[in-house]
């Protein structure tokens, strides 16, 4: 069954039955994440994240149908945006439109965020040399509840592994460098043997590049792509990365590292399924400041 063929009749199809129904399930889906909605991918499993998507849209739209019908497929079809964007030239619209011309995801609403980490840039998304063994990204959580996208995190970090596994690295093809891009990879869970911490730990695939000319440069090298340990967690204060990170995504400090996840457990797709995948976003800083200068 299609949208177009709900629309013009008076039937109400349940979450439950929409399950059943993988054609209109996967329809439903693809609408529901270009609004923003729903993470992708559109898999026709019409589960919790999805039936909760469809109902913030019904919210959204002042719909009071329960269950996918007539007023709810007739939106879905028309609907540009739930909530208009309203994009300036501050730093989280910059990123926005740069996520907007890459076609990355996009998370619309309150308590809904986007994890993202930008290479080699400042505070203020000013790039920086982006010198090796240093901590010189930033992690950052963006929240667009009203259409205004904002900060709300904004930490020191690193993207990249330091010299010692750079140089030592465990992987024989050599140290991890995460392909800049978008990855649904990550939940929440334990990083760590020595210090064992709460953290995002990877639970999906991911591309690196493979630094086996201990470079630490991503120029030349290899892909490789799979379960690597690229994790989301704390650099234990460390004055340069070093030791620090092996090639995960790696918050400077303790305290940093426990105001970002004390912020994504938040998230309302967290609070509705602990197992939730985190999505995270790697841009290289000055692609951003030179797709805004073109």
């Amino acid at each position: 069954m299609q949208l177009t063929e709900v629309t013009p009749t008076l039937k109400i199809i349940t979450a439950e039955s929409l399950a059943k129904d993988t054609q209109l399930a996967k329809e439903v889906q693809t609408n529901l994440i270009r609004l923003g909605l729903l993470d992708p991918p559109a898999d026709g499993k019409f589960g919790r994240f999805s039936t909760q998507a469809l109902k913030e849209f019904q919210t959204l739209m002042k719909i009071s149908e329960l269950g996918l019908g007539p007023q709810t497929s007739k939106a879905l079809g028309e609907t540009k945006e739930v909530i208009p964007l309203n994009l300036g030239n501050d730093l989280a619209s910059r990123i926005v439109k740069y996520m907007q011309n890459k076609e990355y995801f996009i998370a619309i609403g309150e308590r809904c965020y986007n994890i993202v980490y930008l290479e080699g840039a400042g505070a203020d998304g000013t790039p920086n040399e982006d010198t090796f063994n240093e901590w010189n990204d930033r992690r950052m959580v963006i929240e667009i509840a009203s259409g205004t996208p904002k900060i709300v995190g904004n930490w020191l970090a690193t993207t990249e592994p330091g010299d010692y596994y750079t140089y030592h690295p465990m992987n024989p093809e050599g140290a991890a460098r995460i392909a800049f891009g978008q990855y649904k990879a990550w939940q929440v869970g334990k990083h760590g043997n020595s210090e064992p911490h709460e953290a995002l730990v990877q639970c999906m695939s991911v591309k690196v590049y493979r630094d086996s000319n201990k470079d630490g440069l991503r120029n030349g090298d290899s892909i490789d792509e799979g379960l690597f340990g690229i994790n989301q967690h704390w650099g234990y204060d460390m004055r340069q990365v070093r030791s620090a990170s092996a090639g995960c995504l790696v918050g400077q400090s303790r305290k940093s590292h426990q105001e970002f996840m004390a912020l994504v457990k938040q998230d309302r797709r967290y609070q509705l399924n602990d197992k939730y995948v985190f999505l995270t976003t790697v841009i290289p800083g000055d692609d951003l400041a030179k797709s805004f200068l073109a």
